[in-house]
């Protein structure tokens, strides 16, 4: 510690050695010229006390600033300057510079380790070379109990008769012979201290003139206890930001910041946070007044010197009541700290304005308070209660800077939760819209499901999986994977989940699907460079699109990158079919993707899933997808179960990547539930189609869509003849809607438009649209299907379960002859 005497108009009059070794100035330098020299910021004031008023003003006190070295560079010092008093009223004072680049091992800022240390009065006396008092501070009485006018001029034995004088004066010839600072503990009986004797400790301190001769000598004193005290406060400080900062959990670090406080500084400590923080939802609540109505708080941390916390009236969880004249509604309105030393007990103060609250303050003896706001971001998080009951000292400023240094760390941990929270809440809400939140099999297949994201804080990855129902009572199955995990390759997930059902929709062969995905994929990447002229990112994806027609057992795959399903016939035989993978999405190079068509039996199990499931760092791929084989392949497991068997089994590490499973066990339509005719291209196909039509209705109970469904056949297959050429198809599907579906061999799809009131042709899939559900029309070998669903009659419908599984049998579909039933 570098110590400088300093007269009033800041000149130099002392110096010391640590002084010289801190800042490169010699004594024959330094005495004699401003305190400019060192302190840059002095030259803006005309006096050292003018200069003391600046530095409470600008960062408290004592602070941080800069002080020069002789060499040119500037050094960070923490600066404490102390006024000390002489004869008739004359000022000196004191300063003293500490390194503020040394590391003092509690990790604390000196903005804040100066001001709590500042808290500790210390003791200094100069004496002259002949040992007698020339300059002492206030503080100095308060630890001797001699008043200020009956210290100046005495020698040491004088004041100090009872004290170790003999020693100190010893201790002092060394230091002003020497100039090497000494330090002594002692014990000395303070006025207050009722008889009992209190440790100190003193350091001497040799100060210099302008000829670097001892000048006197600067004596430092202060209470051991109270610097164990300022010790322990500052211990504290480093463990809170040790321990607030170990969760994401606010609930955790608001019973965290409650129990360190206790019992130290408060006998009983409670942390109510703003209701919105613990969920990360709803807009924040700025600092200050807000209105006449005030934020709600939820009770978060309680601790206290008694078991079970008896003071509170609310637990952990619970709404906390702030009434309007407390100092908890003060703290609210005004976003400040509130000081009760004295707390008002009285009967009719606002504490008995909550039911049983004043029975509660007054039964356990709280007498002083502190309430200080939580606050981050110019937003309220919360307030903490600082409460005293056994301890009988009033709560003081030390005391309140503590506190709102402890509220500080714990809002930086809060804030930083209440950021996880609300992206959590974010991720969770789009991961839960991004994937199907119930799988839709149909009459087609039946589906079970696992998503393990890598990303497991958040719940969040690239993978996504889907079944979309298709006409004619087929399924659509997808897979897809986006390279990374978190938030991005979810919202990336998201989009290409979108298209893909945007994709289905209009019926394409999942080949031209792919193609179609990947155009996308690629725009997307464009859509995210910054300029014109950078090279898109490229949107890594890959994607398994597969098509399940259970009228016919025919299932139509194609993969973009993506591994191969896995097959399980009912005999438990695993195969995995020589399918094109293709490149990923987004590269690119102008992918074109192939088709593979199976014909599956009747339970057939089908497994669908992103390499996470069979790849890790430890285990190559071909591995993995024989142990998933081997576990689907289980004879009498339900879908979930192997689900679970699946992805439970996995290699025993952290996941490294997200892990997607869609399993499917196929279904057959019954050869009941489908009719199909060949009609010719002619003037009687339209009768003949409209009467087919009804005859199979009432074989299916249907006869109340007799009539809806002649007008759709009959525009359909006018439509066909009109436009078609060959012969043409007619199919009814009894599934869980009604489907008909006219096939010709004329590639273009119908296009509806609006018919003007004079025209006589335009009104026919007008009237289909009005009729059906829905309608639309797919590509088929050698032609096109256009095709309208109807909704079954209530009874119907519910009795239009999936059919009870069987033996597969060969299939039955075929084309027959004209007006014949072919199944």
């Amino acid at each position: 510690m570098a110590i400088a005497l300093l007269d009033d108009r800041g000149t130099v009059v002392g110096w010391t050695q640590a002084a010289e070794q801190l800042v490169g100035y010699s004594a024959g330098e330094a005495v004699g010229r401003t305190a400019d020299l060192v302190l840059p910021e002095f030259t803006q004031v005309l006096t050292t006390s003018g200069f003391v008023e600046q530095c409470h003003v600008r960062n408290g006190w004592p602070g941080t600033t800069e002080a020069r070295h002789r060499d040119g560079r500037m050094l960070d010092v923490c600066l404490r300057i102390s006024m000390l008093r002489g004869q008739d009223g004359e000022l000196r004072w004191l300063v003293s510079l500490t390194d503020a680049g040394v590391p003092h091992g509690d990790g604390l800022n000196e903005s804040v380790r100066g001001p709590l240390i500042a808290r500790t009065p210390i003791g200094i006396v100069i004496r002259d070379l002949e040992l007698q008092r020339t300059w002492s501070n206030d503080a100095m009485g308060s630890h001797d109990g001699t008043p200020h006018d009956r210290r100046l001029g005495r020698c040491i034995g004088d004041a100090q008769p009872d004290h170790g004088a003999d020693v100190f004066e010893a201790l002092m010839r060394q230091v002003l012979q020497s100039g090497i600072t000494k330090v002594h503990e002692y014990r000395m009986r303070q006025p207050t201290s009722l008889g009992e004797e209190h440790p100190f400790s003193v350091s001497f301190h040799c100060l210099l003139d302008a000829d670097g001769q001892a000048l006197g000598v600067c004596v430092i004193s202060s209470s051991v206890i109270e610097n164990q005290q300022a010790g322990e406060r500052l211990a504290l400080l480093g463990e809170a930001g040790a321990r607030l900062g170990s969760t994401l959990d606010v609930m955790q670090i608001s019973q965290e910041l409650a129990d360190l406080a206790v019992p130290l500084l408060a006998d009983y400590v409670a942390v109510d946070l703003e209701q919105s923080v613990s969920f990360g939802e709803g807009p924040p609540v700025g600092i200050g007044a807000t209105g006449t109505c005030l934020p709600g708080l939820r009770r978060a941390g309680l601790a206290s010197i008694n078991h079970g916390v008896p003071e509170s009236p609310w637990v952990r969880g619970e709404l906390v009541l702030a009434p309007p004249g407390s100092p908890l509604a003060a703290v609210l309105s005004a976003g400040k700290s509130r000081l009760e030393p004295v707390l008002d007990t009285a009967p009719g103060a606002w504490i008995d304005e909550v039911p049983g609250l004043g029975q509660r303050i007054r039964q356990h003896g709280m007498h002083s308070l502190m309430v200080v706001p939580i606050r981050a971001r110019r937003t309220l998080l919360g307030v903490v209660l600082f409460v005293r009951t056994k301890n009988p000292v009033p709560f003081q400023d030390a005391d309140l800077l503590l506190a709102e240094e402890l509220a500080h760390r714990a809002a930086h941990s809060l804030d930083n939760a209440r950021q996880y929270a609300r992206q959590h809440t974010a991720a969770l809400t789009l991961q839960r819209q991004s994937l199907p939140r119930r799988l839709r099999g149909g009459m087609a297949v039946e589906v079970a499901s696992r998503y393990l994201p890598a990303d497991a804080d958040h719940c969040v990855g690239g993978d996504w999986f889907d079944t979309i129902p298709l006409s004619g009572a087929r399924v659509a199955l997808v897979v897809g994977d986006v390279v990374g995990h978190g938030l991005h390759a979810a919202a990336t997930m998201g989009r290409l989940r979108t298209a893909v059902r945007t994709l289905a929709d209009m019926e394409l062969a999942p080949d031209e699907l792919l193609a179609r995905l990947d155009d996308t994929v690629q725009r997307l990447g464009e859509e995210e460079c910054d300029l014109p002229e950078q090279i898109p990112a490229v949107t890594g994806a890959t994607c398994l699109y597969a098509v399940y027609d259970p009228a016919t057992r025919q299932c139509t795959m194609a993969s973009a990158g993506h591994p191969p399903p896995a097959i399980i016939e009912e005999q438990g035989r695993v195969v995995y079919p020589d399918l094109v993978a293709g490149l990923p999405l987004g590269v690119g190079l102008g992918n074109s993707f192939e088709c593979v068509q199976l014909e599956l039996p009747e339970g057939s199990l089908l497994a669908l899933y992103t390499d996470g499931l069979v790849e890790s760092r430890d285990h190559d791929i071909d591995e993995g997808m024989r142990r998933l084989g081997s576990v689907l392949a289980e004879p009498g497991r339900s879908l979930e179960e192997l689900c679970d068997i699946a992805t439970q089994n996995l290699p025993d590490q952290a996941l490294c990547d997200d892990v997607t499973l869609l399993l499917v066990r196929t279904r057959a339509l019954s050869p009941s539930r489908t009719a199909f005719w060949t009609l010719h291209r002619d003037e009687t196909a339209v009768r003949d189609a409209r009467d087919l039509a009804a005859q199979q209705l009432t074989e299916w109970g249907l006869e109340g869509l007799q009539d809806a469904t002649k007008l759709i056949v009959s525009e359909l297959v006018t439509n066909a003849v009109s436009h078609g050429t060959g012969p043409i198809g007619l199919r009814l599907i009894r599934h869980q809607a009604l489907t008909c579906e006219v096939s010709d061999t004329n590639p273009c799809a119908p296009r509806a438009r609006l018919a003007r009131a004079a025209d006589e042709h335009g009104r026919g899939l007008f009237l289909v649209a009005k009729l059906s559900r829905r309608w639309g029309c797919r590509a088929a070998p050698g032609g096109k299907v256009v095709w309208a669903e109807q909704d079954l009659p209530g009874d119907a419908a519910r009795n239009q379960c999936p059919p009870a599984r069987k033996p597969a049998m060969p299939s039955s579909m075929g084309v027959g002859p004209t007006g014949a039933v072919a199944a």
